[in-house]
């Protein structure tokens, strides 16, 4: 192994080298390597014997210094004085190696000298020993010494354990400076140099010494002067930014607009602030005035600086004192000197009803006496002149009554319900809903009872009735518009019934019965038989019984039906059950007896719904607090109308389409314009308690509502095709005469198809 590595290194110079054999079978490696180290290093020595000689001789000094502290811990190698042989030989070294460096020229042969010294290492290898660069004045190089210790930032109390503090440049131990009693001794017989400090050099623990120009500044320090001649405490000031202009900008970059065009922004700051003072919002500072303690009385002229003017309407002089007459003079004739009987009749008089005064003869001025009444009439005239305006102001004349609107009188706004004509008595219990047929000539009436009952208009008798329920009430009853076929529906509890009653002439009732039986066709047709959903409901028969009263059709939902509203043609009908959710509205298919949820989900609990009185696809579904408008032809909604209404009761559709009434259990009745706004055109407060149905006239420009307080509200309501034009609406009439029970007044009104009158219950 030892001969492929001699094959590949070059061949080396040996030489005897006894004294590091021994060493290195004394001790361990690390003083070797140091001793090798510090051969490596070394600088400046042309002798390569010399230098290991050194080596060897510093390795084997080292060694025998670390055997005698290790043997002994009192004695100290570090307070043994050097001899004067050793000095001489450090001496000799020295000077041979300034000399070698010295004999280098800086020129040969007119060439630049290499600054380079040619060496050999300890294995006999050539090296190449460089000067240390010489710095500059331009060179970074500081002044500051160079650190003798290498440690860098490790505190020396890391080496307390150790003989040593540390390494230098060359990786030589820093042995630790003498301390104790041998220190004492020695500083005890040398006399204390210049410089001295008695503080340590934390980096090198060596003594820190001062030279005597640094004790000099510290001096001047201490005392608060300067620290040496020349020392300016305050030089000038460096300016590195001149005050004068120049030519060329610190920026190429072109000038921004903002700076030569005015701001519009700080324009209308100060407009803004402009105005303020013009309205006398911002004032200027006024210094507090002193206030002066004055106990005089200050009088005051309002007319001292009375110039004249020319006639003025608005001008108001101030009034002069007539001058006096002959019965007011000192000595007045005698035809003006009232007699005993005119004296004694003004003294008698009242002091409102006589004269100012009593013409009196007196001989000379001086015999004229003070006036009486003088202070009193300086009163009331310094009265007349503080209370006399100086300015004539027009008043205005109006009266209040001229700025209410002009209102129609209800005399001219007739007919109307004023009185009440017919009274129906015959059911048992409450009565929750009423129609009116479209002819005009019956009433239906539906109650708790459980009954159907058909009144005639003209004598108020009735004529037909069915009993449908034996528990349920008769919620709600509707005729069907067409009056082609005499049909009526009727609602009782989840169940709705088609009636055919046997009041009208055999060819109408014949007629009526076909629109019913063509539903029955339809199905056996097998058109239902193409459907893939259950229906939402079956139509069926009701028995028997019913069928020979008139009652012809009967289908149930899931939940109790409140409201049945027709379509003007009589085709379809819609029901609403509140309490429903998804089959809380229905649309039904007479011809069919097609059921039909068009809803999957109400936001809201659905409180009435009510088509388009004109030819529009349009359904009108109002929940608690709105009022959505549907298109069933596109199948989208259109528009959500916002009453504003804690709960909604009832609502019904102007005859023209383009308005809405609603009425709410919180007392108020609300007018739509659907061409206005989803909003309110109108609110009206006339009820004590909640309104429970509100109701337009099909023909007259007539509404009304029912409350449960048991009035009803009569009003004229016109609207105008004009669309410049509002809505007028003047309230007519209060009916009273309905008695409330349990907290439930008017359930329910109709209209008479052609009349002015109306039907409660």
């Amino acid at each position: 192994m030892a001969s492929k590595l001699g094959s590949k290194k070059r061949k080396a110079v040996t030489r005897d080298a006894p004294e590091a054999d021994e060493v290195a079978l004394s001790d361990g490696g690390d003083d070797f390597e140091t001793a090798l180290f510090n051969g490596i290093d070394s600088q400046g020595e042309d002798d390569v014997d010399e230098d290991d000689d050194s080596g060897s001789s510093d390795l084997l000094e080292n060694d025998s210094d670390t055997e005698e502290e290790e043997g002994s811990d009192g004695d100290l190698v570090s307070d043994e004085v050097p001899s004067e042989g050793e000095d001489e030989t450090d001496g000799e070294e020295k000077g041979s190696r300034a000399a070698s460096s010295g004999s280098q020229d800086k020129y040969v042969d007119g060439e630049p000298a290499a600054n380079y010294t040619v060496a050999e290492d300890a294995n006999g290898n050539t090296r190449y020993i460089y000067k240390d660069i010489d710095p500059v004045q331009d060179s970074d190089d500081s002044d500051a010494p160079a650190t003798q210790n290498t440690i860098g930032n490790i505190p020396l109390s890391f080496y307390d354990a150790y003989p040593i503090i540390g390494y230098d440049i060359n990786g030589k131990k820093i042995a630790r400076p003498a301390k104790g009693e041998a220190l004492d001794a020695l500083l005890d017989s040398i006399e204390v140099p210049k410089g001295w400090t008695g503080l340590t050099d934390p980096a090198t623990g060596k003594p820190l010494e001062l030279s005597q120009q640094e004790l000099e500044v510290l001096k001047r320090i201490q005392m608060n002067e300067v620290p040496e001649e020349g020392y300016d405490p305050y030089p000038a000031t460096i300016e590195y930014f001149t005050s004068i202009p120049e030519g060329m900008p610190l920026s190429a970059a072109p000038e921004p607009k903002r700076r030569f065009v005015p701001s519009k922004h700080e324009a209308k700051r100060v407009m803004k602030i402009v105005r303020a003072i013009r309205m006398g919002r911002i004032l200027p500072y006024k210094p507090p005035m002193q206030e002066e303690d004055d106990t005089e009385i200050k009088n005051f002229d309002i007319w001292a600086n009375e110039a004249p003017r020319k006639d003025h309407p608005m001008n108001i002089p101030a009034p002069k004192v007539p001058p006096p007459i002959h019965e007011e003079s000192y000595h007045p004739p005698p035809e003006y000197l009232p007699d005993h009987n005119e004296k004694k009749q003004w003294e008698e008089a009242d002091e409102e009803e006589r004269d100012d005064f009593l013409p009196t003869n007196h001989e000379s001025l001086r015999k004229v006496p003070g006036y009486d009444r003088f202070v009193k009439e300086k009163f009331e005239r310094c009265l007349d002149l503080y209370l006399a305006p100086r300015v004539r102001r027009s008043k205005l004349n109006i009266d209040p009554e001229s700025l209410l609107p002009k209102l129609p009188s209800p005399e001219e706004l007739r007919p109307f319900p004023t009185t009440c004509a017919t009274i129906f008595r015959g059911h048992e219990g409450r009565v929750r809903s009423l129609a009116m047929h479209p002819s005009g000539l019956w009433l239906a009436s539906g109650g708790d009872d459980g009954t159907v009952r058909i009144w005639e208009l003209l004598s108020g008798r009735q004529i037909w009735s069915v009993k449908i329920s034996g528990g349920e009430a008769v919620n709600v009853v509707r005729w069907r518009p067409n009056p082609e076929a005499v049909i009526l529906s009727a609602a009782t509890g989840e169940d709705v019934y088609l009636i055919v009653p046997s009041i009208i002439d055999p060819e109408v009732e014949a007629t009526s019965r076909e629109v019913l039986d063509a539903g029955w066709g339809y199905a056996v047709g097998g058109a239902s038989s193409n459907r893939t959903k259950e229906p939402a409901t079956q139509w069926a028969r009701p028995g028997t019984r019913l069928e020979d009263e008139g009652v012809l059709v009967k289908f149930s939902l899931r939940s109790t039906v409140k409201v049945i509203s027709w379509h003007r043609r009589g085709e379809y009908f819609s029901t609403v059950s509140p309490n429903g959710q998804t089959s809380a509205v229905a649309i039904h298919t007479l011809s069919k007896h097609l059921t039909q949820l068009p809803f999957r989900k109400l936001k809201g609990l659905a409180q009435a719904a009510q088509f388009h009185p004109s030819s529009k696809p349009f359904f009108f579904l109002a929940t608690q607090r709105l009022v959505r408008v549907y298109d069933l032809s596109r199948q989208e909604l259109i528009k959500i109308i916002q009453p504003g209404a804690r709960l909604i009761s009832s609502f019904d559709v102007h005859p023209g389409g383009d308005n809405l009434i609603v009425g709410s259990y919180d007392r108020r009745l609300l007018w739509h314009d659907l061409e206005l706004s989803v909003r309110p055109y109108r609110v009206l407060r006339y009820h004590q308690k909640a309104i429970r149905a509100v109701k337009f006239h099909s023909s007259l420009p007539l509404f009304c509502d029912a409350s449960d307080d048991g009035s009803l509200q009569v009003f004229h309501g016109k609207v105008v095709e004009d669309m410049t034009e509002n809505a007028s609406i003047v309230p007519l009439k209060v009916l009273r005469g309905h008695q409330a029970k349990q907290e439930i007044g008017v359930m329910d009104i109709d209209w008479h198809p052609r009349e002015g009158a109306y039907i409660s219950l």
